[in-house]
C-alpha cells in the first residue's frame, strides 16, 4: 500500500472586485436575473471583473502562489474603474461595462505576464484574444431564448459606478462556488 498523499489541485482566478455598495447593486442584479430568467450561474462567485481567468494550482504550492501575487501587487499603483451601461457577448452573456483605461489594460497584461514567467500559469485563449473586461449579470445557463428577452431590458438600462481599485483578489472554488482567498493590496 502507498501511503504517499497525492497532491491535491484546486481552481483559482485572480480578479478585480468593486466596493461592497456596487458588489451588492450587482448582486440584485443577479438576483434579478435568477428570478426572471432563471438564470443563476452568475450568482457563483461574488461581482467581479476577471484579470487571469480560472487556472489549477496544487494546494501544498499556495504559498508561492501567495508570495508571488504578494510580489506582483507592491509593483501596483491604485487607478480608478469606471463600470457604465450594460453589453453583451451575444447571445449568451449579459454584463456590466467597463471602461477600458490603459491603467485596466496594463494591469491585465502585466499580471498575466508576470504569472507565466514567476509560475507559469498561462491561460492560452487569453493570449490571442484582447482583453475584453467586464462584470458579469448573467451567462451560462442564460438560454438564447431568455437571453433575447432579457437584452431588450438591458441594453439601455443606466447604471454608473466609478472607484478606485487598491488591490487584486484570488478566488478559489470550492466544489460549488468561487470565494474570496485572500487580497493582495497595491503600494
Amino acid at each position: 500500500m502507498d501511503n504517499l498523499k497525492k497532491p491535491s489541485r484546486k481552481r483559482f482566478f485572480i480578479a478585480l472586485l468593486p466596493p461592497k455598495n456596487v458588489q451588492e447593486e450587482a448582486t440584485k442584479i443577479k438576483e434579478y436575473f435568477k428570478e426572471v430568467y432563471n438564470s443563476k450561474a452568475a450568482l457563483k462567485s461574488p461581482p467581479h471583473v476577471t484579470l487571469q481567468p480560472p487556472f489549477e494550482w496544487e494546494i501544498e504550492d499556495l504559498p508561492k502562489l501567495i508570495e508571488e501575487l504578494n510580489n506582483f501587487s507592491q509593483l501596483q499603483k491604485s487607478f480608478s474603474m469606471t463600470l457604465k451601461g450594460f453589453s453583451a457577448f451575444k447571445p449568451r452573456v449579459i454584463y456590466i461595462d467597463v471602461l477600458k483605461t490603459s491603467e485596466l489594460l496594463s494591469i491585465q497584461k502585466s499580471l498575466m505576464s508576470y504569472l507565466e514567467s514567476s509560475l507559469n500559469i498561462v491561460h492560452q485563449v487569453s493570449k490571442s484574444r484582447p482583453f475584453s473586461p467586464h462584470l458579469t449579470v448573467a451567462f451560462r445557463d442564460l438560454t438564447k431564448k431568455n437571453f433575447y428577452q432579457a437584452w431588450p431590458e438591458f441594453k439601455d438600462k443606466e447604471i454608473y459606478y466609478n472607484f478606485m481599485i487598491n488591490e487584486i483578489t484570488l478566488l478559489i472554488h470550492n466544489g460549488k462556488n468561487w470565494d474570496i482567498h485572500s487580497e493582495y493590496c497595491f503600494k
